[in-house]
């Protein structure tokens, strides 16, 4: 009986083991047999899709039970990039796959670029989740009491970005050098801090080099005015006037040479040959950028002031007025301020046959498009006046129904803020949406007829 017993239990143990090696074999067989059944590239706003790891999962070279996959970044490894207070390490997720067992991974790239690839975000299409969750990059801060400053110390560093630094991906200078800009006055329109480092950042803008405009570390900005740097020994100063005489901008010829090529020691050298040389077509759109007025070097008039100019000097040099030109507006809908580290999304002109939606707009017809003088700056108080003198600071959407749903909706956008910028290029309006049930208050016309001077979607 004891043999029979102990049999029985070898044989039971036996086939216990043997089914949990089973078990264990089925379970590999089922992730070595995941295979991706579609993937898309992720389409919304990039500053939608920065997100941070948890910690819950590795990231792969694929989708992590797909035959192949390897190990990119281990679970520790993306443990410790989560809790990172580097904004280098939040990532921006860019595309999606779905595998056969309906798990969805993302291919993400890390905001400094040194890690990239799939990682597991869980059983639901569109939404982040299993090792990774949604990241806020930026948080709003307090506007600083006075708002006109300078750059402290012009130069390559702590120059302006598209974004703060690794706050968005591929955040980029929008200068690489700020000396050329080192008098110009800046105003401070909007505050943000990382919020990994806490770094205070301002977005500012230069009515006089629009280029420069962009975001910048606080600390690198004074409020102090930068003082004349004129050596009367090596530089000659320059008036721009038109041609009624009226000084339109005034600008410095430095460091100029004599006439065997050397730098200038003293003032009253003839400089000519350098002046000419320096003051070129390019160097005067740089100066006047901003004004409407147009310099040539090639001018009789000019040529002579600049061959004759001796260190010390200050001579003048002729511009002309542009013509006038049209600037065509892009219409967003937006949640708020629109600084460059949110979202917006572009609204379009609803036409006769389109099917309705909550951004398709019926644009009005317009008496005058939003114009001046062409390269001159303007103001986003100028957008905001014309736009609201066209009736263009409030628009309606057709009515439109929802899947399952005979209510009539439509949408109704209210403008909220716009941006500045130089005639003759574009510019853009922001608008907040709210929707609304009943007949639409949209205008009777159902075509783009009208937008053609104006809108730029």
């Amino acid at each position: 009986m004891q043999s029979t017993l102990a049999k029985s239990l070898y044989v039971g143990l036996a086939a216990l083991s043997f089914g949990a090696v089973a078990t264990v074999s089925t379970t590999a067989n089922a992730a070595t047999k995941a295979k991706v059944t579609s993937t898309k590239s992720l389409t919304t706003d990039g500053t939608k899709r920065n997100v941070q790891s948890n910690g819950k999962n590795a990231l792969y070279s694929k989708p992590g039970t797909v035959k192949g996959a390897k190990v990119v970044a281990s679970k520790t490894t993306m443990k410790k990039l989560g809790t990172s207070k580097k904004s280098a390490n939040y990532f921006r997720a860019y595309s999606m796959s779905v595998t056969n067992k309906g798990t969805v991974y993302y291919k993400v790239v890390s905001m400094d670029g040194k890690y990239r690839g799939y990682v597991y975000g869980g059983k639901k299409q569109g939404t982040f989740a299993g090792g990774i969750k949604k990241a806020s990059t930026t948080k709003s801060a307090t506007m600083p009491s006075n708002t006109t400053v300078y750059f402290k110390s012009a130069g390559t560093s702590n120059v302006t970005w598209s974004a703060p630094k690794y706050t968005q991906y591929k955040a980029s200078k929008s200068v690489k050098d700020t000396k050329a800009y080192a008098s110009d006055e800046l105003k401070v329109t909007a505050a943000a801090t990382k919020t990994r480092e806490g770094t205070l950042y301002y977005y500012v803008t230069d009515a006089a080099h629009p280029a420069v405009n962009g975001w910048i570390y606080a600390g690198a900005l004074t409020t102090t005015a930068p003082t004349s740097t004129f050596n009367a020994k090596t530089d000659v100063k320059v008036n721009f006037k038109d041609t009624d005489g009226n000084t339109v901008k005034s600008a410095t010829l430095t460091n100029l040479t004599d006439a065997s090529g050397k730098l200038s020691t003293a003032e009253g050298t003839a400089v000519g040959t350098s002046a000419t040389s320096q003051a070129t077509n390019a160097w005067g759109a740089t100066e006047l950028s901003g004004t409407g007025y147009t310099y040539s070097r090639s001018d009789s008039v000019n040529l002579s002031a600049l061959s004759n100019a001796k260190t010390g000097d200050t001579i003048t040099l002729t511009v002309k007025k542009n013509a006038a030109a049209t600037t065509k507006i892009g219409f967003y809908k937006t949640s708020g301020s629109p600084d460059l580290t949110e979202a917006a999304t572009a609204l379009t002109a609803y036409k006769s046959g389109d099917t309705a939606s909550a951004s398709t707009v019926v644009f009005p017809a317009v008496s005058a498009a939003f114009s001046g003088t062409k390269g001159a700056n303007f103001t986003s108080g100028d957008v905001t006046t014309y736009l609201t003198g066209a009736n263009l600071n409030t628009l309606y959407t057709p009515n439109y129904t929802k899947s399952g749903d005979t209510t009539q909706y439509y949408t109704v956008y209210k403008l909220s803020s716009t941006l500045a910028g130089t005639y003759g290029t574009t510019t853009k309006a922001f608008y907040t949406a709210t929707e609304e049930t009943g007949p639409s208050l949209a205008p009777t016309t159902t075509s783009t007829t009208g937008t053609t001077d104006y809108y730029a979607n």
